[in-house]
């Protein structure tokens, strides 16, 4: 008689509800390793929108993706400065295309490592090419896609974009509010203040009582890469200097 196929080499189980568990713990525990294996403890995350493209996008669209690679590029060029005397940091984004490309590419061109945590949905969601191999990550399960988005984060750069953009930005927002998430040094940073302020009202959410005055020092507007460089830079550099894992 044929031998049993042995249940961690059975794909049919694997893929079945009751595997859901082993699915799960395979999205933590894969990434975990790779991650440690190429010393990723500081990351920059880029957020934005998946639909902006760099040529078809009407010219006032496409500035959004030009600015996103700038930023990451001068930010992987420094992180290059930094690892010469002690930890460094590495640009990570949702790993498709529109401004996580945008993000990807600008860390590509200082020929720096760079992460694409993907995730399996029907559109707009393929690996762009300039994500470090090593790094490109492939995953099913949002919430577990988000938690490796902040597990590393020193940093948030959110770009405009459409429900996505907003789901990951408002659920961070949430978790240092409830203080779920004990990271009171990460910066969230928004690109282009017209664009928030024309889209999200926060000062009337303020004067509702419906958000404290200290909610909105959860995050900072920036209207150009040099800019938000020039605020994000001593930020980081105390983060890494002071990090104690």
């Amino acid at each position: 008689m044929k031998k049993a196929e042995k249940a961690y080499k059975n794909l049919e189980f694997l893929n079945s509800h009751e595997a859901r568990t082993i699915r799960i713990l395979a999205e933590y525990l894969e990434p975990d390793k790779r991650f440690k294996t190429f010393d990723i403890k500081h990351t920059v995350v880029f957020f934005g929108s998946a639909r902006i493209d760099p040529e078809k996008s009407p010219e006032n669209i496409q500035k959004y993706y030009w600015a996103a690679e700038d930023f990451s590029f001068r930010l992987a060029e420094w992180s290059k400065e930094l690892k010469k005397e002690n930890d460094s940091f590495t640009i990570c984004s949702g790993g498709g295309p529109g401004i996580m490309e945008a993000a990807n590419r600008g860390a590509s061109r200082a020929n720096c490592h760079t992460i694409g945590l993907n995730i399996s949905i029907p559109h707009e969601q393929e690996p762009n090419p300039y994500i470090s191999k090593e790094l490109s990550f492939e995953f099913h399960y949002f919430f577990m896609r988000k938690l490796w988005f902040l597990y590393h984060a020193k940093a948030l750069v959110v770009f405009p974009g459409g429900f996505g953009t907003m789901d990951e930005l408002f659920e961070t927002l949430t978790l240092l509010q409830t203080k779920k998430m004990e990271k009171p040094d990460l910066q969230i940073l928004l690109y282009d203040s017209k664009f928030w302020n024309s889209l999200i009202n926060f000062q009337l959410l303020k004067d509702m009582g419906l958000i404290s005055s200290d909610d909105t020092s959860l995050f900072h507007f920036f209207d150009s890469p040099e800019e938000g460089f020039n605020y994000i830079k001593p930020h980081l550099l105390d983060v890494i200097k002071n990090f104690k894992e």
